[in-house]
């Protein structure tokens, strides 16, 4: 049974895959992988013919992408978030999971964020996991990760004109880290 759901469904995102199970992902949507890696959240996308595009900074993740599917080679480049050759309004939906934590900075991190908000369309839903404090607030020491809180998504939710779409959720592993789900619609 592992196998196959493995094999359908590749390691995706726990919390992604909820955003399917809620009809939010539906066929004939545009996708675009911002910071696909090695395209461990696409494998059921391309299974089910969804027109899948992505980026990374790693040439050796973007081949690894290519060669999982029969879409376009062009469909996937070797490209920083902060700097997209994508045009604005391109996605139905931006996925950007474990990316935006490693912004070296706010101001890093905001060019990487509005790059990926950028391909976007008016309506579309943005996906993102990335590092926080949230739950660990008094524990979390230097990582060399970007981290953000509560306050700063709720503030980037408003500046970046979006509308909430689940709380946001936030899992902590113990003593360790704690990842955030934090789901937009562009309004």
């Amino acid at each position: 049974m592992r196998n196959s759901l493995e094999e359908q469904f590749g390691q995706i995102d726990i919390y992604l895959f909820d955003q399917l199970l809620k009809g939010r992902i539906a066929p004939g949507m545009r996708i675009f992988d911002a910071g696909c890696g090695f395209g461990r959240n696409l494998v059921y996308l391309f299974k089910e013919g969804y027109e899948v595009f992505g980026v990374d900074a790693d040439p050796r993740a973007i081949e690894n992408v290519r060669g999982m599917t029969q879409l376009p080679a062009d469909n996937f480049r070797v490209e920083r978030l902060e700097q997209l050759s994508f045009p604005a309004a391109f996605a139905d939906v931006v996925i950007s999971s474990a990316v935006l934590h490693f912004a070296r900075d706010d101001e890093h991190f905001l060019a990487m964020l509005r790059g990926s908000w950028n391909v976007l369309k008016p309506g579309g839903l943005f996906f993102c996991r990335l590092a926080s404090s949230i739950g660990m607030e008094n524990q979390i020491q230097m990582s060399g990760r970007y981290l953000v809180d509560e306050a700063l998504l709720m503030r980037l939710t408003e500046e970046l004109g979006g509308q909430m779409l689940d709380p946001l959720k936030t899992t902590v592993v113990q003593n360790q880290r704690c990842m955030t789900t934090w789901v937009l619609r562009k309004t």
